[in-house]
């Protein structure tokens, strides 16, 4: 792991400004992770990072088109990441950084419940100079509490340990939804399922983890506080905070008002692990990414992650939950514009000509 990366101290420096229509100042921001052994905020800026989908699986739109002298693993010699692509796992990472013009901080996998990990796509992070962030699904709520779930959940926490690296654990995302109560069934079960999830971690001595509680965003303008587990549970606050797919258009900052509102109250960094402007927003993607930029340059947010991804949509012609960028010469370069920006780049990293 690069001294970078290792060197990020606490952030508890007191920002004044707030984001957009007068809202309160930002507080205080702290974490209980610890410096160096689990991922913390930058002092300045916010990590940016995305989730690509692995070869093979037609979540993304294309692949990018190849420029300039080629490595055996069709990353351009010159690029960032071209050290990496040979990586088990890293060839899609690398091809979209080589796009991006830069490394990604942040590298997001996705495994279930009962899942085995690592594999090789968070070895490979794990082994460079890129956070991971780990999203894992739920379970029932109340058999976790029980204690039904304690030796696959101890199994992990050993094998997140035996990584040695910093790591970004998102449990259980979008536990607000009405669509996942069957699993989750009220707050409290939520809350005290966390709860027991981050005792047995602490049993298993597991100290490189940054806890990230992930609602959805616009359940903030419900009941998604109610499973908020405590300050003391949470290193990270998140929100999923996609477009949404039944507007013709809508800005980021819409999306993120009422979450935001409720984040001033928390002296914690904030987190956007999934955001993406659908392909249906057309001509205009450009100026969402854009406008996206301008809100997400909030002084509470640190992490920024877009979803790369057309997973969502059902079949070809969704476009409202088709959000990769790759195949979109107009929107891939907005992105890239926020991704390049000096806030958007807290590590300095080298950025280059996108491809």
């Amino acid at each position: 792991m690069g001294t970078a990366l290792l060197a990020t101290a606490v952030v508890v420096a007191t920002v004044a400004a707030g984001c957009g229509d007068g809202a309160d100042a930002v507080p205080k921001i702290t974490t209980t992770a610890r410096a160096g052994v689990a991922p913390v905020p930058p002092q300045q800026g916010a990590y940016f990072g995305a989730w690509v989908p692995p070869e093979g699986t037609g979540l993304a739109s294309s692949k990018p088109k190849p420029s300039g002298s080629e490595t055996p693993t069709g990353t351009p010699s010159g690029a960032p990441s071209a050290k990496d692509a040979g990586k088990p796992g890293m060839a899609p990472v690398a091809g979209f950084e080589q796009r991006l013009g830069r490394q990604l901080d942040i590298v997001q996998s996705y495994r279930g419940w009962k899942s085995d990990f690592p594999r090789d796509l968070e070895k490979s992070v794990a082994d460079g100079n890129r956070y991971l962030l780990l999203t894992w699904g739920g379970a029932d709520t109340q058999e976790i509490v029980k204690g039904d779930h304690d030796e696959l959940i101890a199994r992990r926490a050993r094998a997140i340990k035996a990584l040695g690296k910093p790591v970004f654990l998102r449990w259980s995302r979008d536990m607000d939804k009405a669509s996942l109560n069957d699993r989750v069934h009220s707050p409290a079960d939520f809350v005290a399922a966390w709860k027991h999830l981050r005792a047995v971690f602490k049993r298993e001595k597991v100290d490189n983890v940054a806890w990230v509680w992930c609602p959805t965003a616009r359940g903030f303008g419900g009941r998604a506080g109610d499973y908020y587990p405590g300050d003391d549970q949470v290193d990270w606050i998140c929100a999923d905070a996609d477009a949404g797919g039944g507007y013709d258009y809508r800005d980021l900052s819409e999306v993120m008002k009422t979450f935001l509102e409720w984040a001033r109250k928390r002296q914690k960094p904030i987190m956007v692990a999934e955001f993406g402007v659908p392909k249906s927003y057309g001509t205009r993607r450009a100026e969402w990414l854009r406008e996206a930029a301008k809100t997400l340059q909030d002084p509470q947010v640190k992490a920024v992650v877009y979803f790369n991804s057309n997973e969502e949509a059902q079949g070809a012609r969704d476009t409202r939950r088709a959000y990769s960028v790759t195949a979109d010469k107009h929107a891939m370069s907005a992105l890239r514009e926020l991704a390049t920006a000096p806030y958007f780049n807290p590590r300095n990293l080298p950025v280059i000509s996108g491809g």
